[in-house]
């Protein structure tokens, strides 16, 4: 099992800049599993925005390639999203995953990213 909390969020205006984390705990399989960040603004569905597996290959949604960045952190057990060039689009919660680890995923319970025009 793994816990998930997300932290980081919170208001900025257009063109700035938020890093989020994501802290794991409960477990010793974080450096084993991919490790996900994925958005869900009001109204829309849960979309991915940045996905690092275990070696450390990134891949980004085409709507913040270029302005975001995924790392991670295994003797931290945290994974991070650093987000610049906020747009008001990018107004979200933002939710991290973890997994698959034996078909099961797991899930934090989000922070806010609210970017003002």
């Amino acid at each position: 099992q793994l816990q998930l909390v997300e932290s980081g969020g919170g208001l900025v205006q257009a063109g700035g800049s938020l890093r989020l984390s994501c802290a794991a705990s409960g477990g010793s399989i974080f450096s084993r599993v991919v490790m996900g960040w994925y958005r869900q603004a009001p109204g829309k569905q849960r979309n991915l925005v940045a996905v690092i597996t275990t070696e450390s290959s990134t891949d980004y949604a085409d709507s913040v390639k270029g302005r975001f960045t995924i790392s991670r952190d295994n003797a931290k057990n945290t994974v991070y999203l650093q987000m610049n060039s906020l747009k008001p689009e990018d107004t979200a919660v933002y939710y991290c995953r973890a997994g698959p680890y034996f078909d099961t995923y797991f899930w934090g319970e989000g922070t806010l990213v609210t970017v003002s025009s």
